[in-house]
């Protein structure tokens, strides 16, 4: 989707909340009343609408912390990049879907921190404490490392190694796995990163 959309709803008993693909979608309601969706939240009024089994619902993101936490741990990550020599769009684009920039983000899974560090990976990389983020965004930034050394600087391969291991990509040819969540979430990293480097 190469430009952003917005437009009203007018919900009923019986509406529908259209959903769109590969596109993270954010609601806000003005002083009428009126609700506007878009996938490119002009304000920090907006608020972000994920997926459930239930339908949509309103995530608890705080995007004032999203932008405080950027700005504070740019320097990190940009830090990290040079040493690690990847773009620090790249490591932005990973952050935002990993962790929407919050330090004490744990997933389902067991996965902490800015970079969703799980044990094993943070033992390999030698971090002692993942929810230390200059640690967690140094070791990360590793794994991200390594992961395109091993798939030849293939973005979207590293990328997906990264969400499901690199077991995972080779046990399916070099290839994306065919694993719903880890497609949706290459793309929608890709997607962060072709934005951040507009924006750096």
């Amino acid at each position: 989707m190469k430009k952003g959309f917005s437009f009203f709803v007018i919900f009923s008993l019986f509406g529908v909340l259209p959903i769109l693909a590969g596109a993270d979608i954010f609601k806000y309601v003005d002083q009428h009343g009126r609700v506007h969706l878009t996938d490119r939240p002009r304000h920090d009024g907006y608020r972000q609408l994920v997926k459930t089994w239930k339908g949509w619902e309103e995530s608890k993101v705080d995007f004032n912390s999203v932008h405080r936490n950027r700005k504070k741990f740019s320097p990190t990550i940009a830090r990290a990049a040079k040493v690690h020599r990847l773009p620090p769009a790249l490591l932005h684009a990973v952050i935002t879907a990993e962790s929407a920039y919050d330090p004490e983000a744990v997933s389902h899974a067991g996965a902490v921190g800015l970079m969703q560090l799980m044990p094993g990976t943070a033992k390999r990389y030698g971090v002692r404490n993942r929810r230390d983020p200059n640690a967690n965004v140094v070791g990360g930034t590793h794994y991200l490392r390594d992961l395109l050394n091993m798939f030849d600087n293939n973005v979207a391969l590293a990328l997906a190694a990264y969400n499901a291991g690199e077991n995972a990509v080779i046990k399916h040819g070099h290839r994306i796995p065919p694993y719903k969540e880890t497609q949706t979430y290459v793309r929608r990293v890709l997607k962060y990163y072709n934005d951040y480097k507009k924006q750096m």
